[in-house]
């Protein structure tokens, strides 16, 4: 993988492990660092010796929101282009070929939030911090927050969120929807990453896909989106997967995915 100038990667086994890292801006999202994950997310969706990606941040914070003394200057055309460009890098990371998922180790504000949530799961720290921050500073979420936050949590609590501006904890965020699971900050890390072997061990072919049918149907109506599982289906039915995973479930022995 090539080096980056905000970011770290580190690849264990076929787990791959994205940091940001401008410790000293909280991680914040300016136009060089929105380019270097759309640069990594492309990699890594080509790379088949990844199977699933843990997304954090370096220090305190996952990601504390967009770069505002970078926005502050721009013109209304420049912020624009700036919100296009993190719309686009948050459809990449949400439609990748395998899963992500966001380690959220400290504060994940405004497009910090909008990052975590466009990661197939968030497992957070018990120090992590989410909130969508935007109308303090005249604005409104830009990169999918409108968007992905009501998906999660329900239309009510994502507009007392936003319009509110209110920041919540992992727990919280836990018990509205927005976060999966929280941990203890020494141990978000070993948690993520014991999940993502979790994941590892089922057959690839068939996680892929489901992740397909789920993001394609969650935009549509019901009927489009069983059409959309039913041709998900077919897939797995004619791997080797399949008959690796049913022989495995017949024989009462682990399976062994070898199909990618």
């Amino acid at each position: 993988m090539k080096k980056y100038s905000t970011l770290r990667f580190k690849q264990k086994g076929k787990i791959g492990i994205v940091t940001v890292n401008r410790p000293e801006a909280l991680n914040a999202l300016n136009a060089t660092v929105l380019e270097e994950l759309s640069d990594i997310f492309g990699r890594i969706d080509a790379d088949e010796s990844i199977g699933i990606v843990i997304l954090t941040g370096e220090g305190r914070a996952f990601v504390a929101g967009a770069d505002i003394a970078a926005m502050k200057e721009m013109s209304a055309l420049e912020g624009r282009a700036f919100m296009i460009k993190g719309q686009t890098v948050m459809q990449k990371i949400e439609n990748l070929s395998k899963p992500v998922i966001a380690a959220v180790n400290g504060f994940a504000l405004g497009g910090g939030c909008e990052l975590a949530m466009a990661c197939d799961f968030r497992f957070a720290s018990e120090k992590a911090k989410f909130g969508q921050p935007e109308v303090n500073l005249g604005i409104i979420p830009g990169f999918g927050g409108t968007q992905r936050l009501p998906r999660l949590v329900g239309k009510g609590m994502a507009k007392m969120l936003i319009f509110s501006a209110e920041m919540i904890d992992g727990e919280e965020a836990k018990r509205i929807g927005l976060a999966e699971k929280v941990f203890p900050a020494e141990t978000l890390m070993e948690e993520t990453e014991k999940f993502a072997e979790l994941i590892l061990s089922k057959g690839p072919i068939a996680v892929r896909l489901a992740k397909v049918a789920i993001n394609n149907g969650m935009n549509a109506d019901l009927p489009t989106g069983v059409n959309f599982e039913g041709e998900a289906c077919v897939a797995p039915l004619v791997s080797d997967d399949r008959l690796e995973g049913m022989g495995a479930f017949l024989e009462k022995r682990p399976a062994e995915f070898h199909d990618k």
